[in-house]
């Protein structure tokens, strides 16, 4: 196995184990109808061009798109296999599970113009402030559906218990077909989540609601079905095949590898106050963005770097060989580039001059971008070695800058305060607790005995190391902020902070800390 597709897949693997962690009582049921999905999207007979999936979703009557609902993309491919259709000249509905059957004349009520898209978006439980949740796409489904003067149907409901999947899936079909009975035959295309368009699970309720001897066609096209993408991974076909014919015809189309799917669902749950997803294919245009925004503030001149300055995401499955390739690194180094890979955090390597993002949160491409500014600030100066508690001091004041870029970008954006550690340090175990607790004992010292901070560093431990600078960093960054917007810290200062090489990074922590009375 390449050693680029083993990095995908271990990372994979370690953000399928943590959103297992985060969705907590899962049934029987629930475990049940995911090894059925599974098994029937473990293998694939063939590849197949554009050109056959059109002509396949053209053949159907029922088609059953599988969604991945944080993702939009996946939502943007069913609006493209949607205009196919349409331009065919027959009557398109479109089946959505991002819309309860309840709210069904709410639905109708806006695409006839009597209702607007805030109060229907309140109704369905997406209001301004709210966000749209897990449904990122649901704004552009119903706007293009009004644009084009499409019926839409809402084919989920409310259920709780060991037969929800069952229930809901029985309720989408029996409004599925009533759609597709209508006299004037139109195509029905459902979207609806990855796991219910396999074949044994809503296609076969649709079926006996329908049904023997009704003459119509159903096709089931999945979306990045992992099983499937891996297996084309190992066989070096992954970024060629666009599409792929499974062993019982049904098809499942290859957009996005699934570390992208898990990375949008992560992002979900991560997301902090004013952050929002950047779109993968624009994310090195909004870094620049960014780092010219940033760069203009900091008095650092940014434009020529822009060119050279390489910008890597998870979604690279070779993100580790092109960083390597930027810069000279030893092996223990590439270890540890690896390890800090799969721990999914964003980081600027300066020796590469490339910022890896772990995840498409903007925040957390901001404050990279602050990184990149001041690297072409200081230049190897930021990269220099130092002895260990030099070495803290100048990741806290690295982090604090950084933090301050993300804040330019978004002003809503918190870290935990000192409650919220004392809180942490009360309530967590481990690592976490530890990290907890030196960052209160830090914050102690230094309003009581500053001069004896430095005892209190965790020099020996890498994540202990890293996650108390990061912390501290962080509540530095956030007061440097509130001290920029209040008019405490003018940009003469801000300037020479971010051109400062940090040759006593001790000495500088502390003088900003007294200035800003963290």
């Amino acid at each position: 196995m390449r050693a680029s597709l083993a990095l995908h897949l271990a990372l994979f693997r370690r953000q399928k184990a943590q959103i297992a962690r985060a969705i907590e009582g899962q049934s029987v049921a629930f475990r049940a109808y995911e090894a059925r999905y599974r098994r029937r999207t473990s293998e694939y007979r063939r590849v197949l061009p554009a050109s056959a999936v059109s002509q396949q979703v053209q053949a159907a009557d029922v088609v059953y798109v599988g969604d991945y609902h944080t993702l939009p993309l996946a939502q943007e491919t069913y609006l493209e296999l949607v205009e196919g259709t349409r331009e065919a000249g027959r009557r398109v509905v479109l089946a959505l599970e991002c819309v309860e059957g309840r709210h069904q004349s709410a639905v109708e009520a806006y695409l006839a113009g009597r209702l607007a898209e805030r109060s229907l978006l309140a109704r369905l439980g997406h209001g301004v402030g709210q966000g749209n949740g897990a449904w990122s796409g649901l704004r552009s489904l119903l706007a293009y559906a009004k644009r084009h003067r499409l019926q839409v149907v809402g084919i989920d409901r409310r259920a709780q218990g060991e037969r929800s999947l069952e229930l809901r899936d029985a309720y989408a079909a029996e409004r599925i077909a009533r759609a597709v009975r209508a006299e004037d035959r139109p195509r029905v295309m459902v979207l609806v989540g990855q796991y219910h368009v396999a074949p044994c699970h809503l296609p076969a309720q649709v079926e006996r609601a329908l049904g023997e001897g009704h003459g119509l066609r159903g096709l089931v096209v999945y979306q990045n079905a992992e099983g499937v993408y891996w297996r084309l991974a190992r066989e070096g076909k992954a970024g060629a095949a666009q599409a792929v014919e499974l062993p019982d015809g049904s098809l499942c189309l290859l957009n996005a590898s699934p570390v992208v799917c898990q990375q949008s669902f992560l992002d979900y749950l991560e997301a902090e106050s004013g952050d929002s997803p950047l779109r993968e294919r624009s994310a090195a245009e909004r870094f620049r963005e960014m780092a010219s925004l940033i760069g203009r503030l900091a008095g650092v001149p940014v434009g020529r770097a822009l060119d050279e300055v390489e910008v890597v995401t998870a979604a690279d499955e070779d993100a580790l060989v092109r960083i390597q390739q930027r810069g000279r690194f030893t092996q223990g180094e590439l270890l540890q580039l690896r390890r800090h890979i799969l721990s999914r955090e964003s980081c600027y390597i300066p020796r590469a001059r490339t910022a890896y993002l772990a995840s498409l949160s903007l925040n957390h491409a901001a404050e990279e971008a602050a990184h990149f500014v001041r690297h072409c600030a200081v230049g190897d100066a930021m990269d220099s070695p130092r002895r260990a508690s030099d070495a803290f001091y100048a990741r806290c004041l690295e982090e604090a800058l950084g933090f301050f870029g993300s804040k330019l970008v978004n002003p809503r954006r918190s870290c935990l305060g000192p409650g919220e550690w004392a809180l942490r340090f009360a309530q967590a175990r481990g690592v976490e607790r530890q990290i907890a607790a030196f960052v209160l004992a830090h914050k102690a010292a230094e309003v009581e005995v500053p001069d004896e901070a430095v005892k209190l560093l965790p020099l020996r431990k890498d994540r202990l190391f890293h996650g108390v600078s990061h912390a501290l960093g962080y509540l530095l960054g956030d007061a440097l902020y509130r001290g920029f917007d209040g008019d405490q810290v003018d940009k003469a200062d801000l300037r020479a902070l971010f051109r400062n090489p940090l040759e006593d990074p001790r000495a500088t922590y502390f003088d900003w800390v007294r200035r800003l009375s963290v």
